[in-house]
């Protein structure tokens, strides 16, 4: 990309102060608007609100303040197992390494980022299965076929495009929101449904019953 830096920073520095102050006033107003916009028990059914960024950070304040990470990843804790992520993390790009030694012709091993798909992980919790196919999606069609056969027009054009699919979301969001959701008017098609899946509710907890479910002991 040729972009002047002057005119990068001032893009970057308006974009920060702007999306500053709406990060704040947006939640903050739809906290104060919309009703039981966080519990999911009192909350409309039909309803697109259920917070899943606050209650991921209610929960780890949870675990780290109230209830303490060693009941939980401790020895003989719940999740326990998963302190063995540290070290599987550590070793995890050597064998990359190795393969480029091994076969350096290949050019594609080089690009397997080891990092860069450990945190893609991050921030599967909060999101569904829709949110991640779309991503995968689009990621895998313009990263690769249209890097691979059209990378003059990606050039030019894949930074614009990837901007245009952010604002697209979000206008179509605030749209949705004034003229349907906020007159009471909710959508209800296959795209609103959280999982599609009924086993995307199932329950993992040790000695929950579910009807239907089994349980774990």
């Amino acid at each position: 990309m040729k972009i002047p830096p002057r005119c990068m920073y001032t893009a970057q520095l308006v974009g920060t102060l702007v999306s500053g102050v709406v990060n704040l006033a947006v939640p903050w107003w739809m906290l104060e608007s919309i009703e039981n916009i966080c519990d999911v028990e009192a909350l409309h059914p039909d309803s697109p609100w259920t917070c899943p960024k606050f209650r991921v950070t209610f929960d780890a304040s949870v675990i780290w303040g109230l209830i303490g990470p060693k009941r939980l990843f401790g020895p003989g804790g719940l999740y326990g197992n998963l302190v063995w992520l540290f070290l599987i993390g550590a070793v995890l790009p050597l064998p990359v390494w190795i393969l480029t030694k091994i076969f350096p012709d290949n050019t594609w091993i080089p690009l397997i980022n080891i990092p860069v798909i450990s945190y893609g992980f991050a921030g599967m919790p909060p999101a569904t299965p829709t949110n991640r196919a779309c991503g995968l999606i689009t990621g895998t069609i313009f990263n690769y076929f249209v890097f691979k056969y059209r990378k003059t027009w990606r050039q030019k054009h894949n930074y614009v495009l990837s901007a245009a699919l952010d604002a697209g979301t979000a206008f179509m969001a605030v749209l949705i929101f004034f003229v349907l959701q906020n007159e009471d008017k909710n959508l209800k098609w296959w795209q609103t449904e959280i999982d599609h899946c009924p086993l995307a509710s199932f329950p993992t907890a040790l000695g929950i019953t579910v009807r239907g479910y089994p349980v774990f002991k």
